[in-house]
């Protein structure tokens, strides 16, 4: 009788770890295979695989910084803001998002939204400090609203 139960429990763990091993497999390849997509300028597809991931992987600020990237060549800026802001909440130090709401801000002429992030920018940048001449000099080309 034990060894019946051995069994059963043995057989139950096995396929629970391949269930486990196919999701987890299932989640990395949507990100890789919606990264080539974009890659290949395939945004429709690219942008669909990305929304898949999130399902599986709701918490992957990568693919809701490559929908916003998506996003930006569609010239859907409300979709963009919104994929750019739900990544940094996902990950504050994530700073291609960081630049790419900065940019944002800055078309909207929004002052004292981009003067908060550019110091938010100044501590987490490692790969994309020299942008922050850039942010500095577009600073200088909008006037403040509602500073004193």
């Amino acid at each position: 009788m034990t060894n019946i139960k051995t069994n059963i429990i043995i057989i139950f763990l096995i396929s629970l770890s391949l269930v486990v091993t196919k999701k987890v497999y299932a989640e990395k390849n949507f990100f890789n295979e919606a990264k080539v997509k974009y890659d290949e300028k395939k945004l429709e597809e690219s942008k669909f695989l990305f929304q898949r991931n999130i399902v599986f992987n709701p918490k992957d600020a990568n693919s809701y910084l490559y929908l916003a990237k998506i996003f930006e060549e569609e010239k859907n800026d409300n979709e963009k803001d919104k994929n750019l802001n739900t990544a940094l909440l996902l990950d504050p130090t994530n700073e291609d998002a960081m630049f790419m709401l900065i940019k944002s801000e800055l078309d909207k002429s929004n002052y004292s939204k981009v003067k908060q992030l550019k110091e938010d920018f100044a501590t987490i940048c490692k790969n994309l400090c020299e942008e922050r001449k850039f942010i500095e000099n577009s600073l200088k080309d909008i006037e403040p609203k509602n500073e004193s």
